[in-house]
């Protein structure tokens, strides 16, 4: 005799069929056996005709041990493993998606590709970790555009073993999680972050505030500076000037919005400069205003609950001043002979100088980021040269002040 074909259920089948063989036995009601299974009455009045023409059988899915009409091809699924391989393995499965609709029009969903991922050994799933007992409430972004920015710096591998390590100088706007400006830098120094913020000034206009952290670029954190508020770095005397307001956060986490941002550029613009084979920074600079940034702020960005732009405008007397405001300050004194002592070089004042000099007057040196050097006495601009050797003057030979007067006309 012939065995009919076996056939297996899970549990919630056999509940299933223990409570519909009761209801076909009239042990209990339609309502009944509803309410048990957790289904529709009428849904339940299938149920009953399919095990009574079936058996059991008859609350097993038609389409069980068949194959799916939506089952990726298999050529499909070999191209798909071969080009994650070859130029996406590190890839995480949501970016790899991402890259394979966009360069070779394969189209399919982020949970498609992570299981394949998973079963080539590509990516694995990491583990959830046991949430902090620290409590840290969550801040409302600012309202409007310009109202806030995050700025700060990440020294990373951004062109891995193509060359060395960088920074990359960022700034995100707090309302709308765009980024407003990137550059990558050497370092995080005074003259990178000036050209930053210069650029983006030009470009945008003044943001209301600018909300970074302690490094030692923005804030004072030595003993005397905390003894004496007049205190100021270059990048807070510039801020000042600009009437601009610098807002320290005390951790990095008080400023996770852009510390996010640098997680997720470390993993994506990494990538995507190798698949461009950028390596230096100037390609990378390029790359990362001209196409990347406008990417992410089109897949990133949200509308802010404003519709202002609180971004200034500069004046007149801004935009004459701003290669000024921009440049490392440092004050020296004049020296008996008119001579000025900066970065191991003597300078020499001329004669002729548009505002009266006087011996041990303190000047500004201004050091501007074309390499140029100015100095500055109550809003002028002195003349000098500079000199290879200083000799010790004659005390009767030098005048106690170079009166203000004006340069001699050449004969022509």
């Amino acid at each position: 005799m012939k065995e009919e074909n076996t056939f297996t259920m899970n549990n919630k089948e056999i509940s299933r069929y223990d409570v519909i063989k009761r209801l076909i036995r009239n042990e209990i009601n339609g309502t009944k056996a509803a309410d048990l299974i957790k289904l529709s009455i009428r849904h339940t009045k299938r149920l009953k005709a399919a095990v009574k023409k079936k058996g059991a059988r008859g609350l097993i899915h038609g389409n069980r041990g068949k194959t799916s009409n939506r089952k990726m091809p298999d050529e499909e699924k070999k191209e798909i493993i071969s080009l994650l391989k070859e130029k996406y393995f590190d890839f995480k499965p949501t970016f790899a998606t991402e890259k394979l609709s966009e360069c070779h029009n394969i189209n399919r969903d982020p949970k498609t590709i992570r299981q394949i991922m998973i079963d080539n050994d590509l990516w694995r799933p990491k583990l959830k970790s046991k949430q902090s007992s620290f409590h840290r409430s969550w801040r409302q972004r600012r309202s409007n555009y310009g109202e806030m920015e995050q700025f700060d710096g990440s020294y990373h591998n951004w062109f891995e073993s193509r060359a060395l390590k960088c920074c990359l100088l960022l700034s995100v706007d707090d309302a709308t999680g765009n980024i407003t400006n990137g550059y990558f830098a050497e370092d995080e120094g005074v003259f990178p972050v000036f050209n930053f913020w210069l650029n983006y000034l030009e470009k945008e206009g003044k943001p209301m505030s600018i909300y970074m952290d302690k490094f030692s670029t923005y804030k004072m954190s030595q003993k005397a500076a905390i003894d004496n508020h007049d205190l100021k770095t270059q990048f807070q005397r510039a801020l000042e000037q600009l009437q601009i307001e610098p807002i320290f956060a005390n951790s990095p986490q008080a400023k996770g919005r852009i510390e996010k941002i640098f997680h997720t550029l470390q993993d994506r613009l990494i990538k995507e400069l190798r698949l461009h084979n950028i390596s230096t920074i100037e390609a990378a600079n390029h790359y990362l205003k001209r196409y990347f940034i406008p990417a992410f702020n089109r897949k990133f960005g949200v509308k802010p609950s404003g519709k202002t732009n609180l971004h200034r405008q500069l004046s007149a007397k801004e935009l004459f001043q701003l290669s000024s405001i921009f440049s490392k300050q440092t004050r020296r004194s004049v020296q008996n002979d008119f001579t000025v002592s900066f970065n191991n070089q003597w300078f020499q004042l001329t004669k002729y100088q548009p505002v009266t000099v006087c011996k041990r007057d303190e000047i500004i040196i201004e050091e501007h980021l074309d390499g140029s050097i100015k100095m500055r006495l109550r809003g002028k601009y002195l003349n000098y040269i500079p000199i290879a050797k200083r000799t010790k003057p004659l005390r009767d030979s030098v005048p106690w002040v170079l009166a203000a007067s004006p340069m001699p006309q050449s004969n022509s």
